[in-house]
């Protein structure tokens, strides 16, 4: 008996809550001159979320390499820029991505951001089965400096800033030259803003 009574309170104050946050839900779609879409933004009384394709190597904090040029892959069809974010009252998360290619080589490519790197403090390398650490990186789980994911193939990590405010550059080869993608995130609680 009381359950009943309790699943039929709970359904009388969440169906006019979700009705409410549906019905107060306001959706843009800024589409191409192509019919693709690029910029959504989706607002409720509770939540905001925009997502462009038209994400610049400016918002990631990071300069774009000398003579980089955007990834081939990124066209209509394979889009891979992204500008995210969300905001709601209890959190936040920005999170910008930016591909390129160069015809130059994983070491010098990775040599040039470790210098524009060092502006946010100590940085990590991460490599498949490898983590070379900065000094002033611990390995401290309680430490808001990034950390490590696991790495697979060639692909190579470096970053820099803290676990909420951080900035990524991930290199791969490509032939004789590499891609790689610029990544900043920052993520805050009730009480920042982004």
């Amino acid at each position: 008996m009381k359950t009943e009574f309790s699943i039929r309170l709970k359904t009388i104050i969440v169906l006019p809550v979700m009705a409410f946050l549906f019905t107060a839900c306001n959706v843009d779609v800024q589409k191409t001159a192509n019919g693709k879409g690029k910029n959504v933004q989706i607002d409720t009384p509770v939540a905001r979320l925009h997502v462009s394709e038209n994400a610049d190597a400016s918002e990631t904090g990071l300069p774009v390499y000398p003579g980089a040029r955007m990834s081939q892959e990124d066209n209509d069809q394979n889009h891979k820029n992204a500008n995210v974010n969300i905001a709601t009252g209890f959190f936040g998360l920005k999170v910008v991505a930016v591909k390129y290619e160069s015809d130059d080589s994983v070491d010098k490519v990775k040599d040039y951001y470790r210098r524009q790197l060092e502006k946010y403090g100590n940085f990590l390398e991460c490599r498949a089965n490898t983590v070379a650490i900065n000094p002033g990186f611990g390995d401290d789980s309680k430490s808001d400096a990034p950390v490590c994911e696991q790495n697979s193939g060639d692909n190579l990590e470096l970053k820099a800033g803290s676990k909420k405010n951080q900035h990524v550059v991930s290199i791969e080869p490509q032939g004789k030259g590499c891609k790689f993608t610029l990544v900043y995130v920052q993520v805050h609680g009730k009480d920042t803003t982004i």
